[in-house]
């Protein structure tokens, strides 16, 4: 599991997953953030911890029956349990949401255990309960059926598909009000710092746009005056 620094931690808390995307696509990351999920519980602070995962498959009938839960190693239930404090459960659920990834018993687990957040590229069952947990929360959309009927939990911390995105055990796993954006672990205190970096000048761009100046010239700072009255505003701002 990728030791996340503090410092890191705390920059990515602090920045948006359209400035995350932007500083990987200056690395040659184009597809970066995870398709068709959204946040159960937007007004939490941002997610941010490394991937823990969990593939289903399709199910097939005669090795997914109710009794596979009595199996205390049965996949889905032995991820929960093993995914470490700080991390994020990642689902591939095969961007299938007509059957859950999981419910609000296992999600209520998770936030127990200290985990950072669970996404899914499916659905989660009892949404509503787990749009009111302390945990962040990403899916497709609301979907009551169990796992059972569609999927089949096969490996655990494994290299994923979640929407589109390939999700290694270990990358990155950043969540605000409009997505998941995944960094892979490599390059996360980079990106993470120069997140940081933009972030003080796109505040700045906006407090100035807000006030009637023009974008030319300003965003991006190609006129000399502009990058004299970022510093200055740096100054002033602490930033």
């Amino acid at each position: 599991m990728t030791q996340l620094s503090e410092t890191t931690r705390a920059r990515l808390a602090g920045v948006s997953t359209a400035t995350v995307c932007t500083a990987l696509f200056k690395r040659g990351l184009r597809n970066q953030f995870i398709q068709d999920v959204r946040p159960l519980n937007p007004g939490l602070p941002n997610m941010v911890g490394p991937a823990f995962t969990l593939r289903y498959i399709p199910a097939r009938e005669d090795l997914n029956p109710l009794s596979v839960f009595q199996n205390p190693e049965h996949p889905q239930r032995a991820a929960v349990e093993r995914c470490p404090p700080g991390a994020v459960m990642v689902f591939d659920s095969r961007k299938d949401a007509r059957a859950a990834s999981a419910g609000s018993i296992l999600v209520t687990r998770l936030m127990v255990r200290g985990c950072a957040g669970v996404v899914t590229d499916g659905g989660f069952r009892d949404a509503p309960e787990i749009a009111r947990l302390a945990i962040p929360a990403y899916h497709h959309r609301p979907s009551a059926p169990t796992n059972l009927t569609l999927h089949q939990a096969l490996d655990i911390d494994v290299p994923i598909g979640c929407g589109d995105v390939a999700v290694w055990p270990g990358d990155i796993m950043v969540g605000d009000a409009e997505g998941v954006a995944v960094i892979p672990a490599a390059i996360v205190d980079e990106v993470a710092a120069e997140a940081v970096e933009m972030t003080a000048f796109e505040d700045f761009v906006t407090e100035r746009v807000r006030a009637g100046d023009t974008i030319i010239g300003l965003y991006p700072a190609t006129k000399p005056e502009s990058v004299a009255a970022f510093e200055a505003w740096r100054k002033e701002n602490g930033r």
